[in-house]
């Protein structure tokens, strides 16, 4: 589709020659840091992660068109793939306004079994709906 486009070309875009130094470079860093924040939480004892997946609740297709406010909507699911680790987005219920709400686990590395039985629990808990029909 045109974002996964739009996100291709803007990566490819930045990883050009000359932007290398100047982001790519300084994202690793970055992700290095990230992971390392992760590694210690896992160190501690914890077996995963339960986060929002997005600032909002889910909107109708069509309704946000500006890929600005697109990108805002994943701000909180980067930091899983710059580190490298399991996540798992569920549903969680709605908000006020009858639209879908999600959280996300994020798990150990190789952890995916612990995610797929702590996003039972939660979507069990959250009980079963159908969102208004918008179409």
């Amino acid at each position: 589709g045109a974002e996964v486009k739009r996100r291709i070309l803007i990566g490819t875009y930045v990883l050009s020659a000359g932007y290398y130094d100047a982001y790519y470079l300084k994202a690793q860093k970055v992700r290095s840091l990230i992971k390392r924040d992760f590694d210690l939480a896992f160190e501690a004892g914890v077996d995963a992660i339960l986060a929002p997946a997005t600032p909002d609740a889910a909107f109708a297709p069509g309704a946000v068109t500006d890929p600005v406010q697109m990108y805002l909507l994943d701000i909180f699911t980067v930091t899983v793939n710059m580190a490298g680790l399991p996540g798992l987005a569920v549903p969680a219920g709605l908000n006020g306004k009858g639209l879908p709400l999600g959280l996300q686990l994020i798990g150990r590395p190789f952890g995916e079994e612990t995610l797929y039985s702590l996003g039972q629990v939660i979507e069990e808990a959250a009980g079963r709906f159908e969102p208004a029909k918008w179409w």
